[in-house]
This record gives C-alpha cells, sequence and structure tokens, in this order.
C-alpha cells in the first residue's frame, strides 16, 4: 500500500495495538509467529468493528492531547 501524508504521521505505540488486537480481535500478539496457524485469525465481522472503532478513539485521544501548537502545524503541513 503506497500512499502519501501531507500532516505529520502519528504512529500507536505497539503496546496499544497489541492492547486492540487482544482485547477486539482475540489476537494475542502482533508478532509474526512464521506459522500459518498461528499468523492467520478468523475474526467475526464485529471484532473488526469494535477494533476500528478502539483504534479511532486512541487516534482522537492522541490528537487532542497535542499541544495546541503542534495541531496547528499539522494541519498547515
Amino acid at each position: 500500500m503506497n500512499h502519501t501524508t501531507t500532516a505529520k504521521t502519528i504512529t500507536a505505540p505497539a503496546s496499544l495495538l497489541e492492547q486492540i488486537a487482544r482485547q477486539h480481535l482475540l489476537v494475542q500478539t502482533l508478532q509474526t509467529q512464521h506459522a500459518d496457524r498461528l499468523d492467520f485469525h478468523e475474526v467475526s465481522v464485529w471484532g473488526i468493528e469494535a477494533a476500528l472503532q478502539a483504534a479511532f478513539a486512541a487516534g482522537q485521544q492522541a490528537a487532542a492531547s497535542q499541544p495546541q501548537a503542534e495541531q496547528k502545524d499539522s494541519k498547515t503541513a
């Protein structure tokens, strides 16, 4: 997936992503295990929706906690 972003990209901490995966997708780790039975998971659509909502909420919370000057800089970048 190649795409260009004009604003500063905020990357989520791996621990947050793993927490969302465990809680909503029942995936214990996001690390590659080099085994199909460990790396591929059957996940419900409602689990995916809940995980996406949790990630979106975490992004909103992170953006709200940014200092005001940084938010203005990222909007003009």
